[in-house]
């Protein structure tokens, strides 16, 4: 038995020979197509049949962060997101590396708090310096009619506070990134990092002026700006994570800052800019990019800005 046991699969042989011999060999060969395809056909309607169960698992598993671009479509019917809808104005320089974390964090974490927006990345492409408050004014004119209120946001700057308020500010601007909150500056003046405001509001202020060229001292005046309005500045209260409340993604010795005075520049950086802002800024709209990162859409405007030399002859590094 033993013997005969083990020899079964030459015997099996055998009569697979006999199978293919014979002058049925073409009906015998249709037969085992059919065959083949029944059992392909059975094979993919199984692995199928899997897959969507797997989907299912997984929509299960992610019920509390639905697709970012499905949660936006359906917000609209859903009274609890509210009327308003919010800018994110990024202001955008040759940092993809930071853009490429920015862009779906935030998508992600004003979808969790049912915020509705619109993320803006104004990318200067020409020559001149970096100029923030001028893309930040380029980013209000061009945000359209459908948002109703800006977050002037750096893109190095990611909020890691869940309790973090981004809604509508309505009785007037809230800096988020307050000088108790945010990792770096801690001055009573300082308005920058993230500051909400209604575009009624920065209206009111005329924008930000478009002479500073080069990094800082230009949210320092829009300070002064909001007094003159008299607006009255908000900022978080009962948040307990203090310098941790935000995550700086900015690498210094990576990105080194335009920091250098030219010209009289260093004088004219501490004066009240009265008439600049909205009302002559100088831009063109090269071009403009709906894009995906991550399945977070941005609206990308490549944006070359306007210099007049003899009044800021700083935009220029000589």
């Amino acid at each position: 038995m033993m013997y005969s046991s083990r020899r079964k699969p030459v015997l099996y042989f055998k009569e697979d020979r006999r199978f293919w011999s014979g002058k049925c060999t073409v009906y015998k060969l249709f037969g085992l197509c059919v065959v083949l395809v029944l059992v392909s056909l059975l094979w993919l309607q199984l692995s199928c049949t899997g897959d969507m169960g797997r989907v299912v698992v997984d929509d299960r598993r992610l019920q509390h962060q639905p697709c970012p671009l499905d949660r936006q479509a359906s917000a609209a019917d859903d009274p609890s997101w509210g009327p308003h809808k919010l800018a994110l104005l990024i202001p955008f320089r040759e940092r993809f590396e930071e853009l490429l974390v920015f862009v779906p964090f935030m998508h992600t974490f004003l979808n969790n708090k049912k915020i509705l927006h619109k993320i803006f990345v104004i990318n200067q492409m020409d020559h001149y310096r970096f100029n923030r408050a001028s893309l930040i004014n380029v980013g209000y004119t061009e945000s359209g009619n459908d948002t109703d209120y800006i977050a002037m946001h750096d893109v190095d700057l990611l909020p890691l506070n869940e309790a973090l308020d981004y809604g509508f500010p309505e009785e007037g601007p809230f800096h988020v990134a307050s000088p108790e909150l945010h990792p770096l500056y801690h001055y009573k003046t300082y308005v920058g990092g993230i500051l909400l405001l209604t575009k009624q509001h920065y209206h009111m202020c005329n924008g930000m002026s478009n002479r500073f060229w080069g990094w800082g001292r230009e949210d320092d005046e829009f300070y002064r700006r909001l007094r003159t309005a008299g607006l009255q500045l908000f900022r978080p209260s009962g948040i307990k994570t203090g310098y941790k409340t935000f995550r700086h993604i900015h690498d210094p010795a990576w990105r080194k800052r335009d920091q250098k005075r030219v010209a009289a520049q260093k004088q004219e950086q501490f004066k009240v800019d009265p008439e600049g802002g909205l009302t002559n800024l100088q831009y063109k709209v090269e071009s403009r990019q709906e894009l995906t990162i991550s399945g977070a859409p941005v609206t990308v405007l490549n944006i070359k800005l306007g210099c007049d030399t003899d009044k800021t002859p700083w935009c220029l590094l000589n």
